[in-house]
């Protein structure tokens, strides 16, 4: 029994420590679909990058001196290449508004895969529940 509760405590301090992670950034509104979740491995070894696109189609990352400030696509190839080399094992995320358009969101994943990610996922919503 009490190996257990060890096991429970850590897994506890990784979720408090993984949460906030998650929910940084610029306040998009994500779209609701069933997804699967990112490995809480992953996420407790290398923080992720995050490319969030508003609903007015502005890039932000969440890296730099000050991530709620938009940024250029220069600044997302720039940002991408350091993070690749420095820590390729780092998620590299698209926070996307739903309402943003298809072809703004193609834009900024080509922006990260120009600065070197090969792997690219995106930050959803779990779709609500029906009662």
């Amino acid at each position: 029994m009490v190996p257990y509760i060890d096991v429970m405590l850590v897994l506890l301090i990784i979720f408090m420590i993984t949460a906030p992670m998650l929910t940084q950034g610029i306040d998009v509104d994500l779209p609701n679909v069933n997804s699967s979740n990112l490995d809480p491995n992953l996420l407790a070894e290398n923080e992720p990058f995050i490319l969030s696109i508003d609903a007015a189609g502005n890039f932000y990352l969440n890296t730099g001196a000050n991530p709620e400030s938009p940024v250029d696509n220069q600044s997302i190839l720039r940002q991408t290449q350091i993070i690749v080399t420095n820590n390729p094992n780092s998620p590299i995320l698209v926070k996307a508004d739903e309402t943003v358009p298809y072809g703004r969101v193609v834009e900024g994943m080509s922006l990260l895969q120009q600065g070197g990610a090969e792997r690219i996922g995106f930050l959803t919503d779990p779709p609500e529940m029906i009662n």
